[in-house]
């Protein structure tokens, strides 16, 4: 039944953009369409019926054909050829020579554009993965099992361990030694500062960039593993982190290093003189941070610098860390990078095909509970949905429920977020009818359980919504943030049609006048 819906729309779709690609091709013409709609409404009939017949028996409209872009390129630019081909041969052997050749190539050009032009945003849509924990079930009974006993308070501070002030004297002198012969004093003095007398005969040192010097450590000897060597270089990063958590015990602790991006902008800029410092630079980000992004280029990429001296940003490897089944328990700046401890909580959780594209899919608390999948543009740095808690943890919120400093959102993703362009591809969920335009938020199931029970029973018998009851009323913590909600929900039980038709017209006004903005 999908599969005939999906030809039906692909259908009807290919013969208005071929339509629409007559019109705009005889538009380049002096006598424009009128002038042309006569001598060659029968070429656009035959072309039109050619396009179709190749189309369907090319793949290009079944359903189960494309399914990325390198499928959706090669299925409309064989179908199309092989269809203007077949109308050439048509025009050639027939002798019918009079049809013009702009609108005949126009036509069969434009409209291969405006195919792939809606088909790349069709891909990002359909390749949307769940921007989540795979099972929050696991999730939640790993955070039971590990609570915040493992440390008494989570801080980014570098003095969280409750070790106090502490001495070499106090510190096994072998893994002293060990690290400053490798990364010198400041470093041993940041790390020597971060695990305090952890430091014993139990820690391994390494410094290693591939997965091999991992695998070797005896299993469960050691539960306190030190890699010297920062992540920007580590091969297969994820597959390491994922060893480093087979070798450690239930509660150990891993400790690396990276140099962030902000960092490594920092020092790029003040290795090279002005002017020429920023070209390098521009030429640095797109070598390191946009082509691994594209799926064209990532090939590129990995020819060209094999997975070393990678970009990562703090939000990136503190979600690496916490996928790989760790908790963050401190970090600190030492010199030039940045130093994390964590502490082994549960197993990794496994990608199962995540992807960090252009759209996003969030699991958001829908009507009657239900989890569906909110559409977005992606604001944030990749991994950054695994540290939700800690974020939580660390900096609370601010006035409007956000996090405050929340420094997973990207630069770019900011100004997206200003001008509500992050939220264009919400509009999926309205079409699909999971969404309305107006109503309570979306929220993600961490934040969900924040909310007081009653509230929570209450709003899931409702459709979330585009635009929340938070842009009309302004408030500035959660408790007025629940309080605005049940005010709506209230007044949406006695009229939902006026409710609805004045929340969206004062939160218009508030967003316009009044600066109201996703922060």
């Amino acid at each position: 039944m999908k599969v005939r819906k999906f030809r039906v729309i692909t259908l009807i779709a290919d013969i208005v953009i071929l339509a629409i690609s007559f019109l705009i091709a005889t538009s380049f013409k002096p006598s424009g369409f009128k002038g042309y709609l006569p001598t060659h409404y029968i070429f656009f009939a035959g072309l039109s019926l050619i396009w179709i017949i190749v189309s369907l028996l090319n793949g290009k409209m079944h359903r189960g054909r494309i399914i990325n872009y390198n499928t959706l390129f090669t299925r409309v630019l064989t179908s199309n050829i092989v269809a203007l081909a077949i109308i050439a041969l048509l025009m050639y052997s027939i002798r019918e020579y009079s049809y013009s050749r702009t609108v005949v190539l126009g036509t069969a050009g434009i409209a291969t554009l405006l195919e792939l032009l809606f088909g790349i945003p069709y891909i990002a849509y359909k390749k949307a993965t769940i921007q989540d924990y795979q099972n929050y079930a696991e999730y939640t009974a790993t955070k039971k099992k590990s609570e915040q006993e493992l440390v008494d308070r989570i801080n980014g501070n570098g003095n969280g361990n409750g070790n106090g002030h502490v001495t070499e004297e106090e510190i096994n002198p072998r893994v002293i030694k060990a690290i400053e012969g490798e990364a010198g004093k400041e470093m041993a003095h940041a790390i020597m500062q971060i695990a305090g007398t952890r430091l014993n005969n139990k820690t391994a040192v390494v410094s290693t960039t591939t997965i091999f010097n991992i695998t070797n450590l005896p299993e469960e000897k050691y539960d306190y593993i030190i890699n010297l060597h920062r992540f920007n270089d580590i091969i297969k990063l994820n597959y390491f982190l994922d060893e480093v958590n087979f070798k450690l015990p239930y509660k150990g602790y891993f400790l690396g290093c990276v140099e962030t991006k902000d960092q490594r902008k920092k020092r790029l800029l003040k290795k090279y003189p002005p002017v020429l410092n920023y070209i390098y630079y521009i030429f640095d980000f797109i070598i390191k941070r946009v082509l691994p992004k594209i799926k064209f280029t990532k090939k590129l990429y990995y020819l060209l610098t094999h997975d070393s001296n990678k970009v990562l940003s703090r939000a990136e490897a503190l979600g690496r860390l916490a996928r790989a089944g760790f908790m963050i328990s401190q970090e600190s700046f030492a010199g030039n990078y940045l130093c994390i401890e964590a502490i082994k909580i549960g197993d990794p959780i496994q990608m199962n095909g995540i992807n960090y594209g252009p759209i996003i899919a969030l699991p958001r608390v829908g009507k009657y509970g239900e989890m569906i999948k909110v559409y977005k543009l992606r604001t944030m740095h990749p991994y950054s949905e695994y540290i939700q808690d800690y974020i939580y943890n660390q900096y609370d919120l601010q006035e409007g429920g956000k996090f405050n400093d929340d420094f997973r959102i990207t630069s770019w993703g900011s100004v997206c977020r200003k001008i509500w362009l992050d939220e264009l591809p919400m509009l999926i969920n309205l079409f699909k009818g999971n969404m309305k335009l107006v109503g309570v938020r979306p929220l993600s199931r961490q934040y969900f359980e924040l909310y007081d029970r009653n509230l929570q029973e209450r709003r899931i018998k409702y459709k979330p919504g585009l635009i929340p009851p938070f842009y009309a009323d302004l408030p500035s913590d959660l408790v007025e943030i629940q309080e605005s909600e049940k005010r709506y929900l209230d007044a949406f039980d006695k009229n939902s049609v006026i409710t609805d038709f004045r929340y969206f017209w004062k939160s218009l006004w508030n967003i316009m006048f009044r600066n109201a903005r996703s922060r």
